[in-house]
């Protein structure tokens, strides 16, 4: 009996683990879902009012006009320097603290792109006119600041990639170097170790090889090393030179042993 409760009570722990776990994975499913969805809503209006920026820059003049352009050269700068340092960072770890600075600077231009926002629906237009020198030179610095941190990024790593390349190109410099540094052994050399294998294959015969050489006086017929002696000049090289490099090219062609008979 006490078995069976022990097996009950453990079935029921681990389907409240499953359901647990269940419930769990669903909660992290629906809160990846959501942050997707807000992420394109975000996206998705951005996208909006670079838009109406843009027409009202364009179509509008005076007060109005003026306030959309500062408000989209804000955004722009921004959103373009808050790309390149995230994506830098990825590869250079010491952009964490031009992101700091930046996250700071983001501030203010919030603040400022708010400000603009709000004296957009503003209807006393001559105040606002008033302000406009203000609001330019605010907009200026931050976008200033901005566009400095972003050019000093890509900057650096343009410099990365350029002292990468500079390293890449001599090491393929002295590798071609290398691979261009190939010696050819001279026709007196070959000669010399043609005749040193000659002699070294006549004394490995010994006393067989001068048989036929004392039958020569009687009318046998010459010695086949005396009638051949570009053969064996020829087997000296190839054997001395067993591992010799192929002709690179269609007009350099290897020297081929002669037939035999």
């Amino acid at each position: 009996m006490e078995v069976g409760a022990l097996i009950i009570i453990f079935a029921l722990v681990v389907l409240f683990a499953f359901l647990g776990l269940g419930a769990w994975a669903t909660v992290k499913a629906v809160g990846a879902a959501k942050r997707g969805v807000d992420r394109t809503i975000t996206q998705a209006r951005r996208t909006v009012e670079d838009t109406t920026l843009k027409a009202r820059s364009l179509g509008q003049v005076g007060v109005s006009g003026a306030l959309a352009q500062l408000r989209l050269d804000l955004r722009s700068s921004m959103r373009t320097t808050q790309a390149a340092l995230y994506q830098g960072v990825q590869a250079d770890s010491s952009l964490q603290e031009s992101i700091a600075l930046f996250e700071r600077l983001s501030r203010h231009g919030h603040e400022l792109d708010d400000e603009l926002k709000r004296l957009e629906q503003e209807p006393d237009r001559k105040r606002i006119a008033e302000r406009l020198p203000e609001l330019r030179e605010r907009t200026l610095k931050i976008t200033k600041s901005a566009d400095s941190l972003r050019w000093a990024a890509r900057d650096r790593a343009r410099r990365f990639a350029d002292d990468d390349l500079a390293v890449l190109s001599e090491q393929i410099e002295v590798e071609s170097g290398a691979l261009r540094d190939w010696s050819r052994e001279s026709v007196d050399d070959l000669a010399a170790a043609a005749a040193a294998w000659d002699a070294v294959q006549a004394g490995a015969a010994g006393p067989d090889a001068a048989g036929p050489r004392a039958d020569s006086g009687s009318g046998a017929g010459p010695s086949p090393k005396a009638e051949e002696p570009g053969r064996s000049a020829e087997a000296g090289r190839a054997a001395l030179n067993p591992s010799a490099p192929a002709a690179a090219y269609p007009w350099q062609k290897a020297p081929r042993p002669e037939a035999t008979t």
